[in-house]
């Protein structure tokens, strides 16, 4: 008797056999692989070593194409840096930027200095409307200027006025620091008389970078402090006030010299060069 076999049918996959797998974007179900058995060997071969399989680092013949996209995103972000790779010397750049920094700086350390001054002179000196007319200190440089004639000055008169103004200045300055009653007064004015000798540092060297000379003082103009002997104790007060009020009107005007000059000569955009090195493309 033959007996007929009978075709076994595949049973379908069990919930527990499927793998879900992300391919395309599409979620597809699929049945457990199976493992492959290694071939048998053919005799009097010597066995042949499995390949190894690919490390995590291989960079396949996609990859390059990301690695692309990557330096397209760098070199598209690059020109956002201004200062990246920039050749060449900086020029005056800097030293303008440090002096515009120092203005600012003694305009704040003047606020704290002239206060201790102010109430140190008493009243009428220290209220704050107090606005005397200019009478006895008419030696002292203005720092006061029509706004048409600020604007037209070139670069080398506005720099010479800023040096000759705190040379005078940190003269006075000197004088009264020599004839200040307190010690603590006396610090106060030595710390700023320095600072402001650091300023006229600066001022120097944002003119030595631009090539212009120093302004060389006449003969019989350098400043001198003297108290007046004719001078009464509240005219030498009203000079000292003006003495204040003009340096706070000078560093408040040097402020917007220096942006002025710094903004004229900040280098535009295109003048910036990258040297970019791309190997293997």
């Amino acid at each position: 008797m033959s007996h007929t076999k009978k075709k076994k049918k595949n049973p379908k996959p069990s919930e527990k056999n499927l793998r879900v797998g992300l391919a395309d974007g599409i979620i597809k179900a699929s049945p457990e692989p199976r493992l492959a058995l290694p071939l048998r060997q053919p005799p009097g071969e010597e066995p042949r070593p499995a390949r190894p399989a690919p490390s995590p680092m291989d960079l396949r013949a996609g990859d390059s194409w990301g690695m692309l996209a990557c330096l397209c995103a760098v070199l598209w972000h690059l020109p956002a840096v201004p200062a990246l790779n920039r050749t060449g010397d900086p020029g005056p750049g800097p030293s303008i930027q440090k002096t515009y920094d120092l203005t600012r700086y003694l305009e704040h350390q003047l606020r704290s200095l002239a206060g201790t001054y102010l109430n140190y002179l008493g009243p009428p000196f220290n209220e704050p409307d107090f606005n005397p007319p200019r009478l006895g200190a008419e030696t002292l440089p203005r720092a006061t200027v029509n706004l048409e004639v600020w604007r037209s000055l070139n670069d080398r008169l506005r720099l010479t006025q800023n040096y000759e103004a705190y040379s005078h200045l940190l003269c006075y300055l000197r004088g009264l620091n020599r004839q200040a009653a307190t010690a603590e007064l006396r610090r106060s004015l030595a710390h700023f008389c320095t600072s402001l000798q650091g300023l006229l540092g600066s001022i120097a060297g944002v003119m030595a970078a631009l090539g212009y000379p120093l302004p060389q003082p006449l003969p019989g103009t350098e400043p001198t402090w003297t108290p007046g002997p004719a001078h009464s104790d509240f005219l030498q007060k009203m000079d000292d006030f003006w003495l204040l009020k003009e340096l706070q009107t000078w560093l408040w005007r040097s402020a917007k010299d220096f942006n002025r000059l710094k903004k004229k000569m900040q280098p535009p955009a295109a003048a910036v060069t990258l040297h970019l090195e791309a190997h293997g493309f």
